[in-house]
Order: C-alpha cells, then structure tokens, then sequence
C-alpha cells in the first residue's frame, strides 16, 4: 500500500519532468533551421502522404498488370498495415485532442506550417513506420532496410523540426505504425482469404485428389 502511495504523489512530478523534456528537446529540433535542413524538412513532410498511399497502390497496379499474385498479396499487406496505421492515428488523435506545441508554447515554437488535427500522434510518422516496417517484413534485405529505416526516420525528425509535433508524438506515431504492420501479419492472412480466394475448379481438383 505503501509503495501506490508513493507512486501516486511521484506520478505528477514524473508527467511534469516528461513534458519539461517534450518541450525542451523540440525547442531544439525547431531551432535548426538552417537551409538545408527546413527545405529538407518540408519536402519530407510533403511528400510523405503520397509515398505511403501511393507505394502500395503503385505496387499493386503493377502486380495487377503482371498477373503477379504474390505481389498482389504482398500490396495487399503493405497498403492495409499503412491504411490501419492511419485510422488508429486519428482515433487517438480525436480522444487525446492535444493542442500542437506552437499552440501551447508560442514564444518557443515557430513553425513551418500549421495544422488542423490535434498533435497526439504523428499521423506522418505512423503511415511513414507503417510502411517501412512492412516492406522489411515481406523483403528483408539490407537495401530495402536501410533506406525506409532512414526514410521513416527522417520523417518523425522533420515534423519536429517543422515544430508541428512533440518528440512523444512522433515516438507514438512510430510505434503504432510500427506495430500495425506486425500485428498485420495475422490480420492479412483473413483479407487474403476475402480478397483472393482460391478458384473454384482448383479447389475442385484438390477435393477429387483426395479420392
């Protein structure tokens, strides 16, 4: 009983010293804003939208084209990880309603642009985990590891720099996209059987086999 009591009257100081370190470590981000490092900033943020939307509507088009099932299989994966990475951001976002930091600290944030959602967490950073984390899982080579890991990487940094987001939104964006495409795996193998069931006359010929 003693050690609850204890915790309960250290949890406010503990949330205190967090967001002190929030605040604090964001001010910095923010505060590179040489050249190179807001333009790159800004066209991360840019252009992350489009590449985790229209990666995996890419590689299903040209899997379509091919008659490439796998491929087809493995769009199906990518796009559905990105897709769930986003519904949960913004349901999140709706429930935690937090106020963006240069809403909260003016006189320490200067920012790049400005949203409309709440800060809590970073949409950008989810979709951008989600789809790095999921095109590791289905090609696990270093070239394909490296580079989304930079990417991802580089997008949760530039929402920061842009001082749109706190350090603890981006790490919550990458966890729950991160997250999403593990917990995919299993949530895919049920969209596989909806969305490419086995031909009819194959599962025939599999049923006369057997006899």
């Amino acid at each position: 009983m003693k050690k609850y009591f204890v915790l309960f009257f250290l949890l406010p100081f503990s949330c205190l010293y967090s967001q002190n370190w929030d605040i604090n470590t964001l001010e910095k981000i923010n505060s590179w804003d040489r050249g190179f490092v807001r333009s790159y900033s800004k066209i991360i943020s840019k252009t992350t939208p489009y590449i985790a939307v229209g990666g995996p509507i890419a590689l299903a088009v040209y899997a379509g084209i091919s008659k490439n099932i796998p491929l087809l299989k493995d769009a199906v994966y990518i796009g559905s990880s990105v897709a769930e990475a986003a519904v949960l951001t913004y349901g999140i976002k709706f429930a935690a309603d937090r106020k963006r930091p240069y809403d909260k600290y003016p006189e320490k944030i200067h920012p790049s642009s400005r949203e409309s959602s709440s800060s809590f967490p970073s949409a950008h950073t989810a979709s951008a985990f989600a789809l790095a984390t999921s095109l590791s899982i289905k090609y696990p080579k270093w070239y394909v590891i490296a580079p989304s890991a930079v990417w991802a990487c580089s997008v949760g940094f530039a929402r920061m720099n842009e001082g749109v987001h706190y350090p603890s939104d981006v790490i919550a964006g990458a966890i729950i996209g991160s997250g999403c495409a593990v917990a995919n795996i299993y949530v895919n193998r049920w969209l596989e059987k909806w969305l490419l069931p086995k031909p009819r006359k194959a599962a025939a010929n599999t049923v006369l086999s057997m006899y």
